[in-house]
């Protein structure tokens, strides 16, 4: 992702860390919430997370992606964002750009044997019933000074589409044919795979170097004469990619979300009165990228800010952020990025108490208009730093959880399971249900969510623990293999479309009926 590189940069020149105890012991969870976004940054870039190795062989990369979905499916999490892009270059078959080198070891060249690492975390992760969404780096060409690239790189092809700026090829986010093909290579994703979004990261203009600049002059002087500044010129040009990207998104495929997740300060309270009780790098003016106005013009359908600062840190405090990007949402979704990274980093003393990050997800579950969280990285997870992943386990995700619904996308439910029936074996309970209806917007089934109730308690379908599986795939059949002897249990089944919107429930049909 660059963002453990990144945010390292942006914490080595901010000090002390401060721990707000009152913020920390104050708090308390909501009960389990049926909805809620929990999702994973899978790195693929420097071989972050994933594959271990770009010389392994495709058998082990396979193996490998597989135990990190079911590591996290274990513990609860429902979505992960695949890097599919790291720096144009592919971790899919179906791209008009070449292999990444991340993957294979030289870019260009294929996996042998040949696989789509892409589809099989597609299918992989909807069979654990988690979301998979693709994530891109839109501008970052290149990693660092000296990265070789393919023959047919498009940095060969192309290459007064450039600058360099810290050693790294960046696209010129101010030439149309940039935009164009950006847009280009993220409608293949869109238009080839079954990803359920589209994801991109903080990385649009680069991160400003002392005594480094941004040679565009020759794109402004042709591009840019109706702006009083280039400032504005380059925020106006990733304001034109967000909007093309997400209406053609939209356009090819309504049901597929657009999020964004940008570095977690818009603009400190001391630049903008509207701005954030802060005092840090913000992506309005040192990245030229104008993140509230994406959200408030409803361009992307969440935003997901990397609040890497602890509770009560005073210079962007991890509670503040929050609060600030919860009165600017504008009835989007706003899913926190939260670094367990920092606890392996082992550089802040707030990171090093295992109340952190737990004290961090209390504080969010206390705001109804936060919908989840997304952690980086995905091995500073299963790597249960501090138990950190034992306590989403056993505690905060020990139910499972559905992806909130964006009503802006589709509001329509399907109709409710029919005919449910219930039948017993030695060991087991097999269901069988006939599919809904047609709904009133005609759009397909798109999975099941089960329940299960002992005999005589209340059918609540709203409390998560009552959930035994939610299935993202058309089979009107399930077996319940962990009823216990001499039990009596009650069924109820849910339909739920794309965007994840529930049914009404089938009839409860219990064990005890003939």
């Amino acid at each position: 992702m660059g963002l453990y590189k990144k945010a390292l940069f942006i914490f080595s020149v901010l000090p002390l860390y401060v721990l707000n105890i009152n913020a920390q012991t104050k708090t308390e969870p909501k009960p389990q919430p049926k909805r809620e976004f929990r999702g994973v940054w899978v790195a693929t870039v420097s071989n972050i997370d994933w594959p271990s190795s770009s010389h392994s062989s495709s058998s082990t990369q396979i193996k490998e992606l597989t135990d990190i979905l079911d590591s996290h499916q274990k513990t609860g999490i429902n979505a992960i964002m695949f890097q599919v892009r790291p720096a144009a270059d592919a971790l899919y078959a179906k791209s008009h750009e070449p292999w990444s080198q991340w993957l294979t070891g030289v870019q260009g060249r294929a996996p042998n044997p040949l696989y789509d690492p892409l589809e099989i975390a597609i299918n992989e992760a909807h069979k654990r019933g988690m979301e998979l969404h693709a994530w891109l780096n839109p501008y970052r060409a290149t990693f660092s000074a000296g990265s070789s690239v393919a023959a047919n790189s498009i940095i060969n092809q192309k290459p007064e589409w450039f600058f360099t700026y810290g050693g790294q090829k960046i696209f010129n986010p101010g030439l149309p044919e940039v935009r164009a093909y950006i847009l280009k290579i993220v409608l293949d994703v869109v238009d080839n795979y079954d990803v359920d979004g589209i994801h991109m990261d903080d990385y649009f203009y680069p991160y400003p170097i002392h005594g480094q600049k941004i040679n565009d002059s020759a794109a402004y002087k042709e591009y840019g004469k109706a702006f009083d500044s280039v400032d504005d010129w380059r925020r106006n040009n990733v304001d034109l990619m967000i909007k093309m990207l997400s209406d053609s998104i939209h356009k090819h495929k309504p049901y597929l979300k657009f999020g964004i997740s940008p570095i977690g300060i818009w603009k400190n309270r001391s630049q903008d009165p509207r701005g954030s009780e802060t005092n840090g790098i913000s992506t309005y003016t040192e990245l030229y990228a104008d993140t509230r106005k994406w959200i408030m013009s409803g361009w992307v359908d969440y935003i997901n800010p990397q609040v890497y600062w602890s509770l009560g840190y005073r210079l962007a405090a991890f509670e503040k952020v929050i609060d600030w990007w919860s009165d600017n949402t504008y009835n989007r979704h706003l899913y926190i990025g939260q670094a367990p990274y920092r606890i392996i980093e082992n550089v802040s003393p707030a990171f090093r108490l295992s109340t952190q990050l737990p004290d961090q997800l209390k504080y969010i579950r206390k705001n109804a208009r936060v919908q989840g969280s997304i952690y980086f990285s995905s091995k500073s997870v299963t790597k249960n730093p501090l138990g950190f992943a034992d306590s989403l386990r056993q505690n905060y995700y020990r139910y499972p959880a559905m992806p909130p619904t964006m009503l802006w996308l589709d509001s329509v439910a399907p109709n409710a399971p029919r005919n449910l029936l219930v039948k017993l074996k030695p060991k087991a309970a097999v269901l069988s249900w006939e599919a809904p209806l047609p709904a009133k917007d005609k759009e397909p089934v798109y999975g099941y969510v089960i329940y299960r109730f002992y005999q005589g308690e209340k059918a609540n379908i709203e409390d998560p623990q009552y959930i035994l599986q939610i299935k993202y795939n058309t089979e009107t059949a399930f077996v319940d293999a962990t009823i216990e002897p001499g039990k009596t249990y009650q069924y109820v089944v849910t339909a739920i479309d794309r965007l994840k919107n529930e049914s009404y429930p089938s009839a409860v049909v219990n064990t005890g009926e003939k």
